[in-house]
């Protein structure tokens, strides 16, 4: 899978979708605005340098899940800085198709895999992207009737 593949994907399956390319990365969400999106994808090291993304062809998916989904996958919450977690929990980082914590927001149960292969963009990604979107979904509705 690329980041185009990722992009054409989330925008053609879930209903409602904004995406902004800005600052070397694609943000999805429900809102217009993109306050808070619900996915990324970063192509660079502007923002943090865990993931080594300067490298050519390398980017990272990242996306946000819920507290329950987040620690059947990872146990706890994570420490909040990216090196705690990867001394205390083994995670590298900079490996491909590997689904893991985020180096810098698992602290806020978000995950991130870089350069997803076929097989587990399919198995894995897709249904945590169904999570993420339904959580962004319920959040935005929840704004909405407020108002």
């Amino acid at each position: 899978m690329n980041e185009e593949s990722i992009t054409q994907y989330i925008n053609d399956t879930f209903e409602g979708i904004y995406s902004v390319r800005a600052m070397g990365a694609v943000f999805f969400s429900c809102d217009p605005e993109i306050k808070f999106p619900f996915a990324t994808i970063v192509t660079n090291d502007e923002h943090d340098q865990a993931s080594n993304l300067n490298r050519p062809s390398v980017f990272r998916l990242n996306i946000g899940i819920s507290k329950a989904t987040y620690r059947s996958l990872f146990g706890s919450q994570p420490s909040s800085d990216s090196r705690d977690v990867a001394s205390e929990r083994g995670y590298d980082f900079t490996a491909l198709d590997q689904l893991m914590p985020h180096p810098v927001y698992g602290k806020m149960y978000w995950v991130c895999i870089l350069n997803p292969s076929v097989a587990t963009f399919q198995s894995v990604v897709q249904p945590l992207l169904a999570e993420a979107y339904n959580l962004d979904v319920s959040k935005h509705a929840k704004g909405t009737v407020r108002q």
